[in-house]
């Protein structure tokens, strides 16, 4: 094997067309060792190359003879020292951590463990067995593909609807899908697929993590898996079990053809990725990649005793963001998937770790200022999770521009009012409007506020309505994992029949989260399954369920029909009216009183909200009227104009209030749905009231004609 000295960079495995570059960070190594293998089968490596050149802490070389298709992992040489942060152990062979196609997964065994499983001492002990039979494997990749006449949608923020979901379980029961492909990065780039999300509205979908991951080993041990992925191994590498072919370069082949089909079909790919931590856990994590790599470079070690992790992930380990080197990786990574990936955005897991400097949350560090600059990564939607597990760590609202963040204040008012809670509609309007209050102080718009009532980590809709308790125990955890605090929803306040009462109630609230969510300014986020009432029978946990109880089931019951026909009508209205995506907070103006020409607030008599009406504890119950007519200008300064919508909310659980109707703006009202009424039954005709039902949200629209274009 000829072997020529190389260059320090790209980091990685990078095949030139003649031949393999071969680089790899380490500052604190003392040797480092390339091992190749044969096959994913291969007990032990063919050949152990040692790297002697080195520049600026990279270990490099070049290697004439290596073609794409070729296995390989490092062996790397050093103090193993505990407590003071160093943990190499050159009898494990370690993953790359700039791998861009994972040949073998991970198989659990003591073995992967550098310190001696079961030893008095723990991890200060030394384990010498090789692991080389049980490693992750990378494979040097041609990066070469067809993309065609591809185009990012690059659909703009106002007019961005996105939908959370997993390549698996979305596709993994469905009828059209081909079997072979259910579940798959192919299955979602289906026809079947496609056109659903079409038919549905969405504009962008939000994939939970698809980085390689690994399932921890307690897991694996109770017959479960880490579905929903947020342990990273590889920050490079499409996951390999999301794939319906076993060869490395095929996965990342069958990834690209995903995101080039849904780009055909104007929808555009967000990833959720997670740089906060990684798979490698706590002290007694197991070494696959990054702690025998540097140990004491890529993770944040505690300052009073290195041998400790700081953790504010809850996951055992916090990624190095103050080494250069590690704020690289991830730069390079976020480069990687859109240039080489071709994706649209990104929503950055307890994003608010990466802006830990020291120990506070400081929203000009390095990580945003790096981003900020990068002429590649600023041009993306960016989407953080504004908060982590340290001390300071709930940032809503305090992100830079550029940023759109999971707003959580406006998930818990929305479930407040529709819970029925007095006193806050006051919030319930403010975040409705876009949350101007968090975001508009710091010059940013409303679309920095994601929208939403449920997500992956919680109950979904259907069980937000039904269950009071979470129900955990498949997770063999004693129903003690998940979030213990549930807002109660009160399903059977007013005396009602707890056989149809309840059922009718939990229909209707479940329409009216929708329609509020979708008709919110910002950017509506719907959850997967939410729009065909999927149920996890009460798991509000469901991170290592990878069977039905995640997976979408497409057999649908008429009811389930009907909710899916109602959250297409909603979303139609979304992306036909321009009164719901503006991109501005009403020009700065109030929203409440004589000054809000745009928009006016109204009690069930029909005249404006009084100022002290929106303190009290008993109003559960309001209009809004968004003013149509010439609302905005498009990217070629030509008038957005659109329809005048008047909104209606009761969240009394139990009285029907007369709503009295405002004038119209125009021509006269026209009633475009009730969430009280079922689709068949038939609505009520209009007159100066509107018999407004019990936790309902009534849409109404005067019409405005089109202004002819003068010459």
């Amino acid at each position: 094997m000829r072997v020529w000295p190389g260059r320090p960079y790209p980091l990685g495995a990078t095949w030139d067309g003649s031949g393999t570059n071969f680089a790899l960070y380490s500052e604190h190594a003392t040797g480092v060792e390339l091992c190749l293998f044969d096959t994913v089968e291969s007990q032990q490596e063919t050949e152990r190359i040692k790297l002697s050149q080195q520049t600026d802490m990279v270990w490099h070389a070049y290697l004439p003879d290596v073609l794409p298709g070729q296995i390989y992992g490092y062996r790397v040489d050093g103090p193993y020292n505990p407590a003071e942060g160093h943990r190499f152990n050159a009898h494990k062979v370690l993953l790359d951590p700039y791998a861009k196609a994972i040949a073998r997964e991970t198989q659990w065994s003591d073995e992967m463990w550098a310190y001696r499983v079961g030893d008095p001492e723990a991890d200060l002990s030394f384990d010498e067995r090789d692991n080389a039979r049980f490693a992750p494997l990378a494979a040097v990749l041609d990066e070469a593909f067809t993309w065609g006449d591809d185009r990012p949608p690059r659909i703009p923020w106002n007019k961005t609807l996105i939908y959370e979901m997993h390549v698996r379980g979305f596709t993994k029961l469905h009828p059209e899908v081909p079997e072979k492909l259910q579940g798959t990065y192919a299955g979602l780039s289906s026809d079947a697929a496609v056109r659903y999300l079409k038919n549905l509205g969405v504009t962008a979908v939000e994939l939970l993590p698809v980085h390689e991951h690994v399932d921890d080993r307690h897991l694996v041990e109770r017959g479960l898996v880490n579905y929903w992925g947020y342990n990273t191994l590889g920050f490079f590498a499409p996951e390999r079990r999301y794939a319906s072919v076993d060869a490395a370069g095929d996965i990342v082949r069958e990834f690209k053809s995903m995101v080039r089909n849904l780009h055909t079909a104007g929808i555009e790919v967000i990833l959720d990725v997670v740089y906060n931590h990684t798979a490698e856990g706590n002290q007694l994590g197991p070494t696959m990649s990054f702690r025998g790599i540097d140990n004491a470079s890529y993770y944040r070690l505690s300052p009073e005793d290195p041998r400790y992790y700081m953790d504010f992930t809850g996951c055992g380990n916090t990624f190095h963001m103050r080494n250069p080197r590690v704020l690289q990786l991830i730069m390079d990574s976020l480069r990687y998937w859109i240039t080489h990936m071709r994706i649209d955005g990104f929503r950055f897991d307890l994003a608010s770790t990466l802006a830990r400097e020291l120990h506070e949350v400081d929203k000009l560090g390095a990580f945003f200022d790096i981003i900020h600059q990068d002429p590649v990564i600023s041009q993306v939607k960016l989407i953080a999770e504004p908060w982590d597990l340290g001390a300071g760590g709930y940032q809503v609202g305090n992100f830079p521009v550029l940023w759109s963040e999971w707003n959580g204040k406006y998930r818990d008012c929305i479930r407040r009012f529709w819970k029925g809670d007095g006193g806050v509609v006051s919030e319930f309007a403010t975040r409705f409007c876009g949350s101007s209050d968090l975001y508009e102080w710091s010059s940013r718009r409303p679309h920095a506020s994601i929208n939403f009532v449920t997500a992956h980590d919680g109950f979904s809709l259907h069980d937000l309505v039904s269950y009071d308790q979470k129900h955990n125990e498949a997770n063999g955890e004693d129903n003690r994992d998940g979030r213990r605090r549930q807002l109660k929803l009160e399903l059977w306040r007013g005396g009602r029949d707890r056989r149809s009462g309840h059922l009718g109630l939990a229909r209707k609230k479940k329409r009216s989260f929708l329609a509020t969510l979708l008709l919110s300014q910002g950017v509506p986020m719907l959850l997967a399954g939410d729009e065909l009432g999927h149920t996890q029978h009460g798991n509000n946990n469901a991170y290592c369920q990878d069977n039905e109880t995640s997976w979408l089931s497409w057999d649908l019951t008429p009811t389930q029909e009907s909710l899916l026909k109602f959250v297409r009508r909603v979303i139609a209205l979304f992306n036909e009216q321009a009164v719901f995506h503006r991109r501005r907070f009403f020009h700065g103006q109030e929203i409440q009183g004589e000054d809000a020409p745009e928009i006016a607030w109204f009690d069930p008599t029909g005249v404006e909200m009084a100022r002290d009406a929106w303190d009290k504890s008993y109003v559960r119950c309001l209009g809004v009227q968004l003013y149509g007519g010439d609302i905005d200008v498009d990217e070629h300064g030509e008038s957005i104009s659109g329809d005048t919508m008047l909104l209606l909310f009761n969240a009394d659980h139990a009285n029907t209030i007369p709503f009295v109707l405002p004038p119209a703006d125009t021509e006269p009202w026209e009633l475009v749905f009730d969430t009280a009424i079922e689709n068949g039954e038939e609505s009520p005709p209009l007159g100066e009231t509107y018999s407004l039902q019990p936790c309902s949200v009534v849409v109404l629209k005067s019409h405005i004609p089109v202004k002819e274009a003068t010459l």
